[in-house]
């Protein structure tokens, strides 16, 4: 797969990235118009360009098709690792199927985009999550996915629930005495965090000690809004019970495992020099300029094994500027707004109900 492993995460200028992504989705294009029968079909029937010259005619697919469809572009024996997408209860999932290649190359990539925000070293991990979600490692859910996928930057992985979800302080305390002089990395998923981390600290009365820790979180931003909380009220609260001020969301989806978007330190999310990302008008689907909010497309190198370098999603956005964040990251960086009218709640963290 060409040298797309040792690329710069965030180094590359807007000319350079778009001829490399150029190259790459062509190539990815044309394998997978010959080896993925339902993304044929979809291409020609849609009269999608065969050669591309630009980003946004890269062909696309709605990203609920992975909810209908098993689409591969390798046999079935290659198959290593089967992923679903989260999804509540009644709903269909997303199924993504994975060899060793696109596995491999998922792992690479998002340990260089997370390093970028930790450093290189390994860190002390707490999972704000239970140890019940790993268990299964045959069949991924996004949950899973996720807590297995951020878990390879952290050593002496500690969870902090009980498999009720219940919040084990007495655990979380022997950790951080054991880490008390060291800088200590914490992932989960947004809703679980608030939920069972911040209001369950809040009814207790308690504070911890983390003013050293950096939290990594995304996912379930939907039922946030619903309970009306926003990143600022979010991120106030975590520092009043935890101390947490270095905290990033990131954005992301099983169906692009791997090429994630994260959060910098002036609130934007950043596509990596793997990814992009087009803004699309929700009813001619044409592309948007920036400033203006339509239906993200997102654009990504990683995926052979099955079509899902380029797919349409559900969520409303709007890209903020090109290699000009006051971060010093290169790329494209954007927001997000949550979800079209009428389309179902998915996240990480909607896999979890009480």
């Amino acid at each position: 797969m060409s040298n797309v492993k040792e690329w710069p995460v965030f180094g590359m200028r807007r000319q350079d990235k778009e001829q490399n992504l150029l190259d790459e989705l062509q190539r990815l294009s044309d394998w997978h118009h010959g080896a993925c029968p339902q993304y044929r079909t979809i291409v020609d029937r849609f009269g999608f360009r065969r050669t591309v010259r630009r980003l946004d005619e890269v062909p696309f697919l709605p990203v609920r098709l992975f909810k209908h469809e098993r689409l591969l572009s390798v046999p079935q024996a290659d198959i290593v690792k089967t992923m679903t997408s989260s999804g509540t209860s009644g709903q269909s999932v997303s199924q993504i199927f994975l060899d060793k290649e696109t596995s491999a190359l998922q792992v690479r990539v998002l340990s260089r985009i997370v390093g970028e925000f930790i450093g290189p070293q390994r860190l002390p991990l707490l999972v704000i999550d239970c140890r019940a979600t790993v268990a299964d490692r045959d069949r991924f859910s996004a949950r899973t996915a996720g807590v297995l996928g951020f878990s390879i930057f952290g050593r002496e992985v500690e969870f902090a629930l009980n498999d009720d979800m219940t919040l084990d302080v007495e655990r979380i305390q022997r950790f951080l005495d054991k880490y008390r002089d060291q800088n200590i990395l914490l992932f989960g998923f947004t809703f679980i965090v608030w939920q069972h981390f911040v209001q369950a600290l809040e009814a207790l009365d308690i504070t911890l000690p983390l003013g050293r820790g950096l939290l990594i979180h995304g996912g379930g931003w939907k039922q946030l809004q619903t309970h009306a909380v926003s990143h600022a009220e979010f991120r106030r609260r975590l520092d009043a019970v935890a101390g947490l001020k270095r905290v990033h969301n990131y954005y992301g989806m099983v169906e692009q495992t791997g090429s994630i978007f994260m959060e910098c330190e002036h609130g934007h999310l950043h596509t990596s020099s793997w990814s992009d990302v087009i803004v699309r008008d929700p009813v001619d689907f044409s592309p948007l300029p920036a400033g203006k909010r339509g239906l993200i497309q997102l654009l990504s190198v990683i995926p052979r094994s099955y079509p899902g370098h380029s797919l349409l999603s559900e969520d409303l956005g709007e890209i903020v500027g090109v290699d000009d964040c006051a971060c010093g990251r290169m790329g494209t960086y954007f927001n997000v707004h949550g979800r079209i009218q009428n389309a179902e709640t998915r996240g990480c963290s909607d896999t979890y109900s009480r």
